[in-house]
């Protein structure tokens, strides 16, 4: 069995500003063993769905940064957008990639969850397989 990998797809409320995105993106970019695979912006909907890749800690940590970016810039006051949205980080769902299970995946994405509770002062819901009952 190889490196376990996991994908993270943050949807973040600013799609208009590329200086904005960029910092994002770049505080992404700043955890090691992390890859950057797309950074796609949205004019109508005013948000911008970033894709990387990596081993689970350091995705768990590079998506806690790009949360923490995401708030420090956006001013949810001001955001408007054609798509409805929870907050300067959206949605933030794993994927898993290779050899990892999604049950495996989910468990980090609670860990993801907790942090960005505890450090960012986010409110998270978790869904699909992450879902607690």
């Amino acid at each position: 069995m190889g490196q376990p990998l996991i994908e993270c797809v943050p949807n973040f409320s600013e799609g208009r500003d590329p200086a904005v995105i960029k910092q994002i993106t770049d505080t992404i970019e700043s955890v090691e063993g992390v890859w950057l695979l797309d950074v796609d912006p949205g004019q109508a909907t005013n948000r911008t769905v970033v894709t990387f890749v990596g081993p689970p800690e350091p995705v768990v940590e590079a998506a806690v940064r790009g949360a923490r970016k995401a708030v420090e810039l956006i001013d949810m006051r001001q955001h408007k957008g054609a798509h409805p949205r929870f907050g300067a980080l959206d949605v933030c769902p794993l994927v898993p990639v290779a050899d990892i299970t999604m049950e495996e995946t989910a468990q980090w994405a609670h860990r993801l969850a907790r942090r960005l509770a505890d450090e960012v002062g986010l409110t998270i819901y978790c869904y699909e397989h992450a879902a607690t009952r």
